[in-house]
């Protein structure tokens, strides 16, 4: 999972990043749904003595344009992980109460306890990005926020979190194909927004704005991963790869018994 890793201090360009994917992964779609089975199921198990063991945490944070695939890569990476363990936060526009706190005070409060892997759907980097973009701070505010998030994720490194930052990098046209079919499916008017329309006018400052948090934010105690999100298959192959890889260097195993079961029955 290296080549989708961005190197602590390396300056981004997304656009020397394919978005489709090369076949550094696997070459076919049905390859990959096999891989991604066997991979799921390894994170299944990783995941079970997580739980059992209570010395670790897991955030997994994914990030993306509109249109990238956030929904869908929870539902395909992580489905059949024990719920006891998992918990998905999506973060939405900051409530009236939530604006009356500093911009990390929502986000503390979600971060994985010890044995859980915590999902966040859009995060802090919101506070950055999109408010950076759209002008709803003044500058001095939101530039200040890189150094902050960047302390942030250290304190929870400190104390023992495991930190994976995903940004599902498609193009304008798959953007474009993705919102065209919400439109086009009474199924999915239920996700189509007017602000993405907005928001895709956008496009350059995003992706200007996202280059500088990749570019400034990664570091080895929370790195973020560049992951192609235009073929669906491959996305959710590359990110599965990734926890997998993240949860296997932990070491993980199910705790011993607090008492002697030698000789036990039960009646």
């Amino acid at each position: 999972m290296k080549i989708f890793r961005v190197k602590s201090g390396t300056r981004v360009s997304l656009g020397d990043h394919d978005p489709d994917g090369g076949p550094a992964l696997v070459a076919t779609k049905d390859e990959g749904a096999r891989q991604l089975e066997l991979i799921k199921a390894d994170i299944r198990n990783l995941q079970r003595k997580l739980y059992a063991e209570r010395r670790h945490r897991l955030l997994v944070i994914l990030q993306g344009l509109d249109g990238s695939g956030k929904d869908g890569t929870v539902r395909h990476v992580f489905t059949g992980i024990d719920p006891h363990g998992l918990r998905v936060i999506s973060f939405k526009a900051p409530t009236a109460d939530e604006l009356s706190h500093d911009f990390l005070w929502r986000v503390h409060r979600e971060v994985p306890g010890r044995g859980e892997v915590t999902v966040f759907n859009r995060s802090h980097y919101e506070d950055i990005v999109a408010v950076g973009v759209k002008k709803l701070a003044p500058e001095t505010v939101w530039k200040r926020r890189y150094e902050h998030v960047v302390n942030f994720e250290r304190l929870l490194a400190d104390e023992g979190t495991t930190i994976l930052k995903i940004f599902l990098h498609i193009s304008p046209e798959e953007q474009r194909r993705r919102l065209q079919a919400r439109l086009e499916n009474p199924e999915k008017h239920w996700k189509f927004h007017p602000d993405d329309l907005a928001d895709r006018k956008l496009w350059p400052e995003f992706i200007g704005a996202y280059e500088e948090v990749l570019s400034r934010t990664s570091a080895e105690h929370a790195p973020w991963f560049v992951v192609p999100a235009n073929r669906k298959w491959y996305r959710n192959l590359a990110v599965a790869g990734i926890v997998r890889e993240a949860l296997g260097r932990l070491e993980l195993k199910f705790p011993p018994p607090a008492w002697d079961l030698s000789g036990m029955q039960i009646p």
